[in-house]
């Protein structure tokens, strides 16, 4: 439960073809270290170290959570919580009949005991290059593995009637920094977008984002994070503290630092940690060329949270959590002369869950508020359901499901703000050894106040893709994806994206 900002892991698929394009690069990767996850299951402590959801993404682009599998969210899915594969463990021949008469005697000889003397030992299957893990660059102690794709897409945008199409050019990155040390490990992880319009009108979504993680193994079963970070984007005009009938929206920089500590008492497991943020906000600019100062809306927030939990056993830990937090504004009163600076507060109880390969995750249940300096701003209060749920069905296959609701002040004049309730989910298939497919679908629901002059929106994505593996260092990528916000008393807007690409790995 974050504060102020939509803490959503998945954004709706306003950005598709990058949604789906990091969505890709993760469940290639996952495919490649499907091999490695078998026999490496991942630690409990990967799920407890993140309270939000994969991959990731706070900003105001959206409230869809990205999927842990590595959507845009593609820089969620280096954090820790949501990038280790999923496998299903090695399936056994399916012993039903097909009604044959033989079919008895037939199961009867497949399934005896061979004596010792024949048994040999098992086959596996022959490991395919174009999937492997590739090496990555060796900096002193570190790793570097550096992914570049670069594709060429159209979109179309219809919005209240006015239609806008474009063809550009998108160079996606996605590196990791690993530390290789004995004790400690220090990870960074970063994530880029840059666009270029080649023909149409449209505007043009840079996006940019680095993560550092610095992990200490203390004694007594201790561990403690320190992390920071920077995340450039360009405001969604669908976002709806956007500015109407923009040009060009407002480019808004974060800056991020955090420290957690987490320990192990026995059967009891607690954990506490403190996050800063800090959001500043470039002009707007108007289709007549005139700029808009966004000043107003820079501001600082910090969080302290805590968590207790109980180890009924190792795959089964309930636990309470609780959180505070306040955010100053720099100016004390906005353009419109609201007092938007207050306070939050949440509290959840929820299980979490690692049952191995199969299902990992956890689902919580709490009760957020937000207030406001300003008495003319009513308080924002909701009931409170969180999942992240990473599933592996059968070998090969992976399910992402994210759940998350959200309270988002708003910067509109006599608004207060509305809560967000996101649904995202992906799932990632092994067609063929060298052939993997992603299919990504989430819908949200933005809540505004029953006497707010904004009505409520639902936001419905969807997106699919193929990457095939040509080889160990180079990929062949394909998205499609669509996007549907749709208003009560005011015209839909839709947007439909496609492109294909080539992936570079080292």
């Amino acid at each position: 439960m974050g504060h102020w900002k939509d803490t959503s892991s998945l954004t709706p698929l306003r950005a598709a073809g990058f949604a789906v394009s990091m969505a890709l690069t993760a469940g290639v990767l996952l495919a490649s270290q499907a091999a490695f996850a078998q026999s490496t299951p991942t630690p409990n402590s990967s799920i407890r170290s993140s309270t939000t959801l994969p991959g990731a993404a706070t900003e105001d682009e959206g409230d869809i959570p990205k999927p842990s599998n590595g959507t845009t969210s593609a820089a969620d899915n280096a954090q820790g919580a949501t990038t280790a594969a999923i496998a299903a463990p090695d399936q056994k021949p399916s012993d039903e009949t097909t009604g044959a008469i033989l079919d008895e005697d037939m199961m009867r000889l497949n399934t005896r005991e061979a004596p010792l003397d024949e048994r040999l030992p098992p086959r596996k299957p022959e490991p395919n290059p174009a999937t492997e893990e590739t090496p990555g660059i060796r900096i002193g102690t570190f790793v570097l593995r550096p992914t570049v794709t670069q594709s060429i897409n159209t979109e179309t945008q219809n919005d209240g009637g006015v239609k806008q199409t474009r063809a550009f050019l998108e160079t996606d990155m996605h590196t990791t920094l690993t530390s290789d040390w004995a004790l400690h490990q220090l990870l960074v992880t970063t994530d880029g977008a840059w666009q270029k319009n080649v023909s149409g009108e449209g505007e043009e979504q840079p996006n940019f984002r680095i993560i550092g993680d610095l992990r200490l193994d203390l004694p007594q079963d201790t561990t403690a994070h320190i992390t920071g970070g920077y995340h450039f984007y360009r405001e969604d005009t669908d976002d709806p503290n956007a500015v109407q009938n923009a040009d060009e929206q407002s480019d808004v920089q974060e800056f991020s630092a955090g420290a957690s500590i987490e320990r192990d008492f026995g059967i009891l497991r607690g954990s506490t940690g403190i996050d800063l943020s800090r959001a500043i906000y470039s002009d707007a600019t108007l289709s007549d060329g005139t700029t808009i100062s966004l000043g107003d809306r820079n501001q600082t927030s910090g969080t302290i949270r805590g968590r207790i939990g109980y180890e009924l056993s190792p795959a089964l830990i309930p636990f309470i959590e609780a959180n505070v937090g306040t955010t100053v504004y720099d100016e004390r009163v906005d353009s419109a002369g609201f007092r938007r600076s207050g306070d939050s507060y949440g509290a959840k109880v929820g299980v979490e869950l690692d049952m191995g390969e199969k299902l990992r995750g956890e689902v919580g249940l709490g009760y957020e508020t937000a207030t406001f300096d300003d008495p003319r701003l009513a308080d924002i209060d909701a009931a409170v359901v969180d999942a992240q749920l990473l599933w592996s069905p059968l070998r090969g296959t992976d399910v992402n499901i994210g759940l998350l609701t959200s309270i988002n002040p708003s910067t509109t004049a006599g608004e207060s703000g509305y809560v967000s309730h996101a649904l995202a989910t992906a799932v990632t298939h092994q067609l063929r050894d060298n052939l993997t497919g992603t299919v990504l679908g989430g819908i949200t629901y933005r809540d505004y106040p029953s006497d707010s002059p904004t009505s409520d929106e639902t936001v419905y994505a969807t997106g699919a893709g193929l990457t095939w593996n040509i080889n160990r260092y180079l990929d062949l990528t394909s998205t499609i994806g669509y996007e549907l916000t749709s208003r009560k008393t005011s015209s839909d807007s839709e947007q439909w994206r496609a492109g294909v690409g080539l992936k570079l790995k080292r």
